[in-house]
């Protein structure tokens, strides 16, 4: 799975429309290891990009939990010490 694909279940604030977007596109990105498709396959990508998008967003929505939502600024501290202690 693509490593810039984050998680966006169980955080407070939910995931806005945009991270869900971000998400799919990435997804679609390699899936179909186009960076920027050609005109030829622009539409294609973008139906893509919004049914993925559509998924998610159904899939964010009926998922349930008992565990304490994450907090974002937490999450992103500990991405951050993973990347220092890897990568120096």
């Amino acid at each position: 799975m693509c490593r810039n694909i984050k998680t966006l279940f169980n955080f407070e604030p939910p995931a806005t429309g945009d991270e869900i977007h971000a998400s799919a596109l990435q997804f679609v990105r390699k899936l179909s290891g186009f960076n920027k498709p050609s005109q030829a396959n622009a539409e294609a990508f973008d139906r893509a990009v919004a049914e993925v998008s559509d998924s998610a967003r159904r899939l964010l929505a009926s998922l349930h939990t008992h565990a304490p939502a994450r907090d974002r600024e937490t999450e992103a501290e500990k991405a951050r010490e993973r990347s220092r202690l890897r990568f120096g």
